[in-house]
């Protein structure tokens, strides 16, 4: 029996945006012993570089498992153009009340991503500093 030939495509998208760590359950203290600098009363910022992985079967008229043309712009419609340049904290209503850490954003998009409709989304990898990065499958 012949099993459909399933591959992932990876993709790196780019946005820059800032965030300040700190949770109100805690206070200022707290918050600095647990986040550091990253408690900054003005927050800091990033550029982030997110990977979207998508799989499925390979379209055997495109040759393809998802149009580029497709994933491109429903990322940028769904990631990119609400977190860019914006202070995650503030303009971001999914952060009023969670803490905008790094995995809480990998988290985020995911959840935004999870229905395109070309093929089915595996994970999602945001590196926020060449140290650090976080990878979410769902």
């Amino acid at each position: 029996m012949s099993h459909p030939l399933k591959l992932t495509l990876t993709r790196c998208y780019r946005f820059s945006a800032s965030h300040r760590l700190h949770s109100p359950r805690f206070t200022e203290e707290q918050n600095r012993d647990l986040y550091g600098k990253c408690s900054n009363p003005y927050g800091h910022g990033h550029n982030y570089t997110v990977e979207v992985t998508v799989g499925g079967p390979i379209d055997p008229e495109t040759g393809m498992i998802a149009n580029l043309g497709e994933l491109d712009p429903f990322v940028e419609r769904e990631v990119i153009e609400p977190f860019d340049q914006k202070y995650l904290n503030e303009e971001i209503p999914e952060f009023q009340d969670v803490v905008p850490t790094t995995e809480n954003l990998c988290r985020e998009i995911y959840r935004r991503l999870k229905s395109f409709p070309a093929a089915r989304l595996e994970r999602v990898r945001v590196e926020e500093t060449s140290n650090n990065s976080f990878e979410y499958g769902g």
